[in-house]
């Protein structure tokens, strides 16, 4: 796999995920070139701020961002974002993750059932 766009699930069963099986799939998994839009990093702290506290919410996006390179939302990915949601009717965290794996030409790292209908981008779970 040569580059990888994660969406903020990736991230919910890293942290969260009791399965040994899954976390171990989870911490193997490694792309040379490795991506998340800032959306996710919104999502992250946000979920962090409701189930633990503060500082583990700084924590973790903090390792986010050593491991990961956060693509801001911009003018291209908005847009393409708007026509994604419009087409598929999805949630704007989920369109604008979605535009960030196609503007990149990456694989979008999911659970999400959601992605597996867009047909714009290519969709992988571990």
């Amino acid at each position: 796999m040569n580059k990888a766009a994660y969406d903020t699930r990736f991230f919910v069963d890293s942290y969260y995920s009791k399965d040994e099986s899954l976390l171990k799939k989870i911490r193997a998994h490694r792309a040379r070139k490795r991506y998340v839009s800032a959306v996710v990093v919104h999502e992250i702290y946000n979920l962090a701020l409701k189930r633990e506290v503060r500082e583990t919410a700084k924590n973790q996006v903090a390792h986010l961002k050593e491991e990961f390179e956060v693509i801001p939302v911009d003018n291209q990915i908005a847009q393409i974002s708007a026509e994604l949601r419009h087409k598929y009717h999805l949630s704007m965290g989920d369109s604008i993750i979605a535009a960030t794996a196609s503007m990149l030409k990456a694989v979008c790292i999911t659970d999400d059932p959601h992605f597996e209908q867009i047909k714009e981008i290519e969709t992988e779970w571990i």
